[in-house]
């Protein structure tokens, strides 16, 4: 097939790039002129045409003679205004996908998030499925456009025309600067990651990126039938104990697992202090928070993802174990350097 990838230049699309290339489809990809393409440059066969999600012009030359779209490029920081994010993760995907419809695409493959389901104030989650609804408050902005981003692309399918849509919780593995297990890393080298769990077992499911491409590959030639207007958790086999987690990355890391403990009532009062400064508009727009109540539940809430319907609709199956994930990830740091590097590369702007 003839297939357009979109963030092929960050994590999750770069990795996208490579399993469709091994799958003999021909790959084109969709990168902005600011972007590092260093590494696309490298890669024979590649396609490379040069456009922006703001831009529809651009995109109705990108998706010319496509087959297939694997749209996984979004906003997933935690700083911006509202009109950045809408414009990013909503309206930059209506663009996309109306042009990917419009030139004679027949599927729309949209990375969504569980992020989208997020709803404040909950606690734990073991083994939700697809019948879990939006919730009625979100966490931030890109918990709330992601999940208008989802809704918009599943309302969208019709006959020839097929969208999915899938929610990779927590992706991972090498060549990660800005996700999670990379910061993870970088605050425990610094003895700057505090001790949330305070001995409490939170089990999460989580996400290697060779099973997200997995799935989405799977999900672009599975009968349109089993599919269309639908969203899947895909997940890793495992869930994973967050606390073994940590000591396991410091293990392989040479680092010391965090000891530093905040009790809950201090946590709250420094979550709301901190929600309370980044209102104010200039600071919001521009700069990350240290703490944010959406964080502090990724990392304290046990939530776990069924996978049967991944499973039974388009046959997926994770393709790679956590913890030959843990030593893919490790074998990939010494390359660069170690784990000194690594820490640096995640730190950087």
């Amino acid at each position: 097939m003839k297939v357009l990838i979109t963030g092929a230049s960050g994590f999750l699309g770069g990795h996208l790039v490579d399993g469709a290339l091994s799958e003999g489809h021909d790959v084109r990809v969709l990168v902005r002129g600011s972007s590092d393409i260093t590494r696309l440059r490298g890669i024979s066969g590649l396609e490379l045409a040069y456009g922006d999600l703001g831009d529809a012009a651009s995109l109705r030359r990108a998706v010319e003679g496509v087959d297939v779209v694997h749209h996984s490029a979004a906003r997933v920081v935690e700083h911006g205004t509202r009109k950045q994010f809408w414009n990013a993760n909503v309206l930059g995907t209506e663009r996309l996908m109306n042009a990917a419809r419009d030139a004679g695409a027949e599927r729309f493959v949209f990375i969504s998030s569980p992020s989208a389901l997020m709803q404040v104030g909950e606690g734990d989650g073991l083994g939700m499925d697809e019948s879990t609804p939006y919730p009625t408050r979100y966490h931030n902005l890109y918990c709330e456009t992601k999940a208008a981003s989802e809704r918009m692309v599943l309302a969208a399918n019709r006959p020839g025309f097929t969208t999915v849509a899938l929610r990779p919780r927590g992706i991972w593995g090498p060549r990660d600067h800005s996700g999670f297990l990379p910061r993870l890393v970088a605050k425990m080298a610094r003895r700057k990651l505090p001790d949330l769990l305070g001995g409490r077992k939170v089990l999460v499911s989580l996400c290697h990126c060779d099973n997200a491409v997995a799935a989405s590959l799977l999900a672009a030639k599975a009968p349109a039938e089993r599919i269309g207007g639908k969203a899947y958790f895909v997940a890793d086999r495992e869930h994973t104990d967050l606390q073994v987690l940590i000591v396991r990355l410091a293990e392989l890391f040479g680092l010391r697992p965090p000891t530093r403990r905040i009790p809950p009532l201090l946590l709250d009062a420094l979550v709301e202090a901190v929600e309370l400064v980044w209102r104010v508009p200039a600071l919001a727009a521009r700069r990350e928070p240290p703490l944010s109540r959406y964080a502090v539940a990724l990392l304290t809430r046990s939530t776990t993802y069924n996978t049967d319907a991944a499973a039974r609709d388009f046959g997926y199956l994770p393709v790679i174990s956590q913890e030959d994930g843990l030593k893919q990830l490790v074998t990939w740091v010494e390359s660069i350097g170690g784990v000194q590097q690594f820490v640096r590369a995640v730190l950087r702007p």
